[in-house]
């Protein structure tokens, strides 16, 4: 190995060449940049990002845990069909909704929601506990003071928290392990402005009633105000983004 190689691998230990290789090439696959088949080689990618080959590699690991791309010798790295990928991966989504196709994903990630989190509800008004149950409570009580102070980034903390409660306390660990997508559409919509520019105070009023209905140990009644709160989700995307 060359002392440059050395010495750029020796800057990557704290994930700094690493992480802005990912940040760079990740989105532009996600978003189309490179579309499927393309072949990427590595000595390309090193002189584009300045980077050694060990770098790019790590990278390219990465993005072949996704299923992002695939790597065959003679061939190269080649970018594998959409229908491949993990769509399910946190970053990838983060990737895809900072593309032009944003609507189309949010839209198709809502309706995900649409399909799980109601469901993930009911049961939680059977499974949760009781701390699980106080957790809801607070959450709910604090969306509603930062939607009255307009504060759009605390929302989004305690919406995210919300969510992730809920999917938890359904006692079904499928759903659970979507709590980081849900974080990343909630993110998604807040970070694009595909959202009103402040919380909609019916759907606030919607999560202080799933918190009730969860604690009152209301199947029915939670499974239908989630399902309420997700289908209002979807009217926005057809107000912000039709």
């Amino acid at each position: 190995m060359s002392q440059q190689e050395s010495r750029r691998d020796g800057q990557d230990e704290g994930g700094g060449l690493h992480s802005r290789v990912l940040a760079e090439l990740g989105p532009a696959i996600a978003s189309g940049g490179y579309p499927p088949g393309t072949v990427l080689r590595i000595d390309e990618l090193e002189a584009r990002y300045g980077v050694s080959r060990t770098v790019v590699r790590e990278a390219v690991r990465v993005l072949e845990a996704m299923h992002l791309v695939e790597t065959r010798r003679r061939v190269g790295i080649t970018v594998r069909r959409t229908e491949e990928w993990n769509v399910f991966d946190p970053a990838v989504i983060r990737w895809r909704l900072a593309g032009a196709d944003r609507s189309r994903q949010l839209r198709s990630l809502t309706m995900l929601r649409t399909a799980v989190e109601p469901v993930a509800a009911g049961l939680a008004a059977a499974a949760a506990s009781p701390g699980q149950c106080r957790e809801l409570t607070v959450l709910a009580a604090e969306m509603a003071a930062a939607a009255r102070a307009a504060d759009l980034d605390a929302y989004l903390v305690h919406d995210i928290a919300f969510h992730r409660v809920v999917l938890e306390a359904s006692g079904n660990e499928m759903f659970a392990r979507l709590g980081d997508v849900v974080a990343e559409v909630l993110t998604g919509r807040t970070e694009h402005h595909v959202m009103f520019t402040a919380p909609d105070p019916p759907a606030v009023t919607l999560h202080v009633k799933v918190a009730e209905a969860v604690r009152a140990r209301d199947a029915r009644a939670a499974e239908d105000l989630m399902r309420e709160v997700c289908v209002g989700a979807l009217r926005e995307l057809d107000i912000l983004a039709p």
